[in-house]
């Protein structure tokens, strides 16, 4: 292992800062200090690339006062002497400044790295509405061809690329943003993995959430990250005020947010810029758009020297699948509770079918299954009792398990029976010549497949008889895992409505539906489902403990976090181990950690995909993907772990 596994730069992050100086009105060499300050802070942060506000060496709020040559002069000295002071700095330095270039006057930004300027970029759009006027003083960059100047590229079609890493960026400048056809779509749409925005606009009441909207926006349909510097305290507020806002963007979601009116402040936020460019590299219609769109934009290399600091600027969700915000929880039980009750409306519409059969454990699958039937039914008009539930113990069947499934389907109203699967499993195990039916206590997974299987085949049977359908109740996370019988077993169905819903995902699921669709009672019981081991009690309880499922495939919190970033992204083993730690660190040891990864990357490329080949239909729910074959994920049903067991191993420590 060579690089360090615990340091973010090793996993593809560049750590942006976007700072606000305090700001002396006209005194460049001042607002000079001022930036050095805050390019040494950044620094000893490890930030990558300190981004400053717009006109952040002059000022924006000078107005007549830009026209001064003696302004102009302190401003090109200012740049001089942040050139030359760059050289003792790690990270490049965008800062703003009013430049003349050929005779114009250009709100400008440069790119200052190691000793030298790698680039100047005129801002495009300028304001000349209510309170700017932004072309009493500047020429717009809109049409100016990239050339040399005094041996520097000035234009706005430019994109600076450190060689052979995905931190690429583009820049523009405030009101650049904030028009139709942004000057960052050439940028993004020519290797701008990351987009970079000086800006000064003056607060106003709503402003703050306008200028995220427009950086979420950005930074989803350019797929990019997006950091966003405005200016603050000692602009002039003769008429309009000022907040510093920072924002930093990654593919629509917000990373980091400074804090707002307040002096000198420095914003860091570690963005994966190889997440992003591995979303463009899956995106066609990404490139697709692009054809020709950005041909005359010039690359410009600049040398990286990545820090190796441990410290990470940025939170990582436990659950990928859930949000934390408790109404956007809300709104994604809505939705994915309404999408399954639409898939199966929409196949009992389809079929003209109106009775279904369900097997019900008492876990939760099955328990989740069997609400979205009842909701399908209710919005069909067809009773419930054409629902027709079934609970079939078997050796290892909990009392109460037993319980809640009897007591669900009384409840919810459905036609409910009891089938005990016992005598015919004895019998098959008999037959087959299992040690089990000599006396033997081999709980082997033959004998707890034979269970799985019978209850499966019963209901394809009691279907038959009821001239209905089996409705489905395995999840996206046993199907990633392989954790399901092949065939006559749970791996089957006429119709799956869970097969789009991760583990984690149907805890909320069911416990939104009990308070938002259902009474008191039918809660109550669906809360006491929640509380119970997750286990297929296949295996007799006096074998010794209850079985659980998490300790032969993982902890479903970690394999979901897996599923995710595996499927999802298309993410190293060993950047999904970094992630997770960063997520989990508090709960799981690294060495838990990578152990149950293993697991999950053997079972998942290794094992499983044959029966992700031929699984029912059912409905996709969430954007991290599905597992049908005739959705998101296609994959040989030959393949094997062996790269990615490999890259876990080099890359993560025991």
């Amino acid at each position: 292992m060579t690089k360090n596994f615990y340091s973010p730069a090793s996993h593809g992050f560049v750590r942006v800062a976007c700072v606000t100086p305090k700001v002396h009105l006209g005194d460049p060499l001042a607002n000079l200090a001022e930036h050095l300050v805050l390019a040494e802070r950044a620094d000893a942060a490890g930030a990558d690339i300190v981004v400053y506000p717009e006109l952040s060496l002059s000022a924006y709020s000078l107005d007549d006062l830009f026209t001064q040559e003696v302004l102009l002069d302190a401003v090109q000295q200012a740049l001089a002497e942040l050139i030359a002071a760059s050289v003792k700095i790690r990270p490049l330095l965008v800062v703003g400044l009013p430049l003349r270039v050929e005779g114009a006057l250009y709100n400008c930004a440069a790119v200052v790295a190691n000793g030298k300027a790698l680039g100047v970029v005129p801002k495009s759009y300028l304001p000349n509405y209510r309170e700017y006027y932004e072309r009493r003083y500047f020429a717009s960059g809109v049409g100016v061809a990239n050339r040399m100047v005094d041996g520097v590229l000035f234009g706005t079609k430019q994109v600076f690329a450190a060689e052979g890493s995905a931190f690429t960026f583009g820049v523009e400048i405030c009101e650049d943003l904030w028009v139709p056809q942004t000057p960052a779509t050439a940028l993004a749409v020519a290797g701008a993995n990351l987009i970079v925005n000086l800006s000064a606009s003056p607060v106003v009441i709503g402003k703050s959430r306008a200028r995220k909207r427009l950086c979420a926006a950005a930074s989803e349909r350019l797929f990019c990250a997006y950091a966003y510097s405005a200016a603050g305290p000692g602009e002039s507020t003769t008429d309009l005020a000022w907040d510093g806002q920072s924002l930093v963007y990654e593919l629509g979601n917000l990373v980091a947010e400074g804090e707002r009116f307040t002096s000198d402040s420095l914003l860091l936020a570690d963005v994966d810029l190889e997440r992003v460019a591995a979303e463009r590299l899956k995106t066609g219609t990404f490139h697709d758009s692009g054809q020709g769109f950005a041909a005359d934009v010039v690359r410009t290399g600049f040398d990286w020297r990545p820090h190796q600091l441990t410290d990470f600027h940025r939170q990582v969700a436990r659950f990928p699948y859930v949000p934390d915000d408790a109404s956007k929880l809300d709104e994604d039980c809505y939705e994915a509770f309404n999408i399954q009750v639409h898939g199966l409306m929409q196949r009992l519409s389809s079929t003209g079918v109106h009775d279904v059969v369900i097997g019900v454990s008492g876990g939760l699958d099955s328990t989740h299954a069997l609400i979205v039937a009842c909701k399908a039914f209710d919005r069909l008009g067809i009773a419930r009792a054409n629902i027709h539930g079934y609970t079939m113990p078997g050796f290892g069947t909990s009392t109460g398990s037993k319980n809640d499934a009897l007591k669900l389907m009384k409840a919810l109203g459905i036609s409910a029976e009891e089938l005990d699967i016992r005598p015919a499993a004895k019998r098959m195990l008999m037959d087959i010549g299992h040690p089990y039916a000599q006396g033997e206590k081999v709980y082997d997974i033959v004998f707890e497949n034979v269970q799985a299987g019978l209850r499966t085949d019963f209901l394809f049977r009691l279907a038959g008889i009821k001239k209905g359908f089996v409705v489905g109740t395995g999840d996206l996370s046993e199907m990633a895992l392989g954790w399901c019988t092949y065939g006559v077993g749970d791996h089957m169905s006429h119709y799956n409505v869970n097969c789009g819903a991760p583990k984690t995902l149907i805890q909320h699921l069911i416990r939104w539906a009990a308070n938002r669709e259902f009474d008191a009672k039918t809660g109550r019981i669906l809360t006491s489902v929640l509380t119970r081991e997750i286990s297929p009690e296949l295996i007799p309880i006096e074998a010794g403990q209850i079985q659980k499922t998490e300790d032969k495939v993982g902890p479903y919190e970690l394999q979901d976090f897996n599923l995710y970033y595996i499927t999802r992204f298309g993410l190293k083993p060993s950047k999904v181990a970094f992630l997770s730690y960063r997520a989990w660190k508090d709960k799981y040891e690294l060495k838990v950690i990578r152990k149950w990864l293993e697991v999950f990357l053997y079972r998942f490329f290794t094992i499983s995909q044959f029966k992700r080949s031929a699984v029912p239909n059912g409905p996709k729910l969430i954007s991290g993907g599905a597992l049908s074959p005739r959705g998101d994920w296609r994959a040989p049903s030959d393949g094997n772990a062996k790269i990615w067991l490999d890259e876990l191993k080099a890359n993560v420590p025991e």
